[in-house]
């Protein structure tokens, strides 16, 4: 039977659920995509052009082209030498150009991806600028997607709440084609991705947990392989869900974890970042939620992330019991 799957998130998290969700039949998918990214080629050409982050869109417009990674190797080309083109990929250049020719960016967003073929839809969660905010515990504030995601120093309070600042208006209003998606979708998925900087901001846009509240969807929430310094410090998979439910003001209906162990080496190298993995709780807590744990973790690489494929396999056998 045919499901409407909407994803939300950013980064590289989205881009591997999306890359394996791709493959998967009767299926429509709908990827919802943060709007606050602020560091590199996408934070220079906010700043420069005042448009709207091209580079977690970009990423998501490439997981479901069927020619990915043939578009990948051309559009995440970095261009050098000392012009003003320095440090920014072709497909970032791309997206900018395309959404100041369409007149808006959502429409710059669709015409890549019919040049690009791909299965779905990507849509930003809003068209509004605006710049996330995070108040830490000892009462100062830290402004900019970047500024968050990259601890400066050793140590750094803990995150004790997250806020958007519009920039010309008084709120950051969701682009309206978001609610019709949620409204119409079977499943919601979200995650993987950084708690604070991916995938929250999603909902501080007034109208997603308003419309996440009252769809009659099932929430599928993928929780992290890691923790991260500076966002989820010491967090287990129970503080990931409660933090995720803050913030969609509802129980998510299934929780994913990964339950293979990265090598030795790789933990080594994230204990010298101060992450590490995320721990499941066998409490009460779980009750009215179902807890799925499986073997999702990639072989690729050393970096512990999400494999696509297999996490698109356990999602098609969940949503098709």
């Amino acid at each position: 039977m045919y499901k409407k799957i909407v994803t939300i998130g950013g980064g590289s998290g989205q881009y591997v659920l999306l890359s394996g969700l791709r493959d998967l039949e009767n299926i429509g998918i709908t990827a919802v995509v943060s709007m606050v990214d602020s560091g590199g080629s996408t934070g220079r050409l906010r700043d420069e052009y005042g448009v709207l982050p091209p580079g977690d869109i970009l990423k998501c417009v490439l997981a479901l082209s069927p020619n990915r990674e043939a578009a990948r190797n051309i559009l995440h080309k970095r261009f050098n030498g000392e012009s003003r083109l320095k440090g920014h990929n072709a497909g970032n250049m791309l997206l900018t150009i395309l959404s100041q020719y369409a007149g808006n960016f959502p429409d710059g967003v669709k015409a890549l991806g019919e040049a690009l073929d791909i299965k779905g839809a990507v849509l930003p969660v809003t068209t509004d600028k605006a710049t996330l905010a995070a108040e830490l515990t000892d009462g100062s504030f830290l402004y900019g997607e970047a500024a968050i995601d990259i601890p400066r120093g050793d140590q750094r309070e803990k995150i004790k709440r997250t806020f958007l600042i519009p920039h010309h208006s008084s709120s950051t209003n969701v682009h309206p084609p978001v609610i019709n998606a949620i409204e119409e979708a079977d499943y919601i998925i979200i995650g993987p991705g950084d708690l604070y900087t991916s995938i929250t901001p999603n909902f501080l846009v007034s109208g997603v947990k308003e419309a996440i509240a009252g769809t009659k969807a099932k929430l599928i929430y993928n929780v992290n392989i890691m923790t991260k310094f500076g966002e989820t410090d010491n967090f287990t998979g129970k503080d990931f869900i409660l933090k995720l439910e803050q913030f969609i003001g509802r129980k998510v209906d299934t929780a994913v974890f990964n339950s293979a162990k990265p090598e030795e080496e790789i933990l080594k190298q994230y204990e010298s970042q101060k992450a590490r993995l995320v721990e499941f709780n066998e409490d009460n807590f779980w009750e009215g939620r179902s807890i799925i744990k499986a073997d999702l973790l990639s072989a690729a690489g050393d970096i512990a992330r999400h494999d696509g494929k297999k996490l698109a396999d356990l999602i098609n056998n969940l949503i098709n019991e």
